[in-house]
């Protein structure tokens, strides 16, 4: 695995938002918020189908580059520097290199206003990428990109510069899915056997909602939403020595992604979503 990175809160958010993300698909003041009051880090699509047949995606061809890079948003809805960020979000939202997610934390709740997207699963996850990476603290808004480096605050030239690095790499995992009815067939084979085994994930996503926020520091705003993290779970494991073939219970309309990744959370090695 490659040496994670951490960029920090810099300033330039309007016009790095216009130029860096459409150069990602070509391929202000500063922004920031507190680190988490609780920071220490504990050592631990529609559905397809039908007469048109499955609906099919296929993600990776082994020794082939990314052809979509994953970026996960821990946000909230009652953080004042969050945002600007989600506005990233949204902006990498529909662009067929990208798979963004948004992931919403629930340690900004005790302010007075309770992120109805909030959870702790996700504040664990992204305890467990600090901890990952070394770090005692974690921030809002942070973005993981590729299950690796770590971008705090709007950043949007440094996030294209990054998704057009990963989206660079090549991976050893090729990856397919298709659903059938409520469920997902996940298929994919590895050019090489891994060091340890990976992690088959499922993630389910609201694509966009919009919410009055009444208190807390977002208090008298209306923000949109965009690709909000509803569930997050582990399907499998699998040592990359033979081909896998699984099938997932994926009931309802909300868009699928399979991510295969590294654990720790680590890096991720190849990502699909069904929409």
């Amino acid at each position: 695995m490659k040496k994670r990175r951490f960029v920090a809160v810099t300033v330039g958010f309007g016009l790095a938002l216009a130029g860096g993300l459409a150069a990602a698909e070509d391929m202000g003041p500063p922004q920031g918020g507190p680190q988490d009051p609780q920071a220490d880090v504990a050592p631990n699509p529609p559905p397809g189908g039908g007469s048109g047949g499955p609906a099919m995606a296929t993600a990776a061809t082994a020794g082939a580059s990314h052809p979509v890079v994953v970026v996960e948003l821990f946000t909230s809805q009652g953080c004042s520097s969050c945002p600007p960020a989600d506005a990233v979000l949204s902006q990498l939202v529909g662009r067929k290199n990208v798979i963004p997610l948004a992931l919403h934390v629930n340690y900004w709740d005790y302010i007075g206003w309770t992120d109805k997207f909030g959870s702790q699963a996700y504040t664990d996850r992204q305890k467990a990428y600090a901890h990952a990476a070394g770090s005692r603290t974690i921030y809002t808004p942070q973005l993981i990109i590729e299950g690796e480096d770590r971008v705090e605050g709007a950043r949007p030239l440094d996030i294209a510069e990054l998704i057009q690095e990963h989206g660079a790499e090549t991976t050893p995992v090729a990856l397919t899915l298709a659903r059938h009815g409520d469920n997902v067939q996940v298929d994919a084979s590895s050019l090489k056997p891994f060091a340890q085994k990976v992690l088959l994930e499922l993630v389910r996503y609201l694509p966009e909602q919009t919410v009055a926020i009444e208190r807390g520091e977002n208090a008298g705003k209306t923000i949109t939403y965009r690709n909000i993290v509803t569930t997050w779970q582990t399907i499998g494991t699998w040592d990359g020595a033979q081909p896998i073939s699984l099938t997932a219970m994926a009931q309802g309309s909300q868009p699928v992604v399979v991510i295969v990744q590294e654990p720790g959370p680590g890096e991720i090695l190849a990502a699909a979503s069904l929409h």
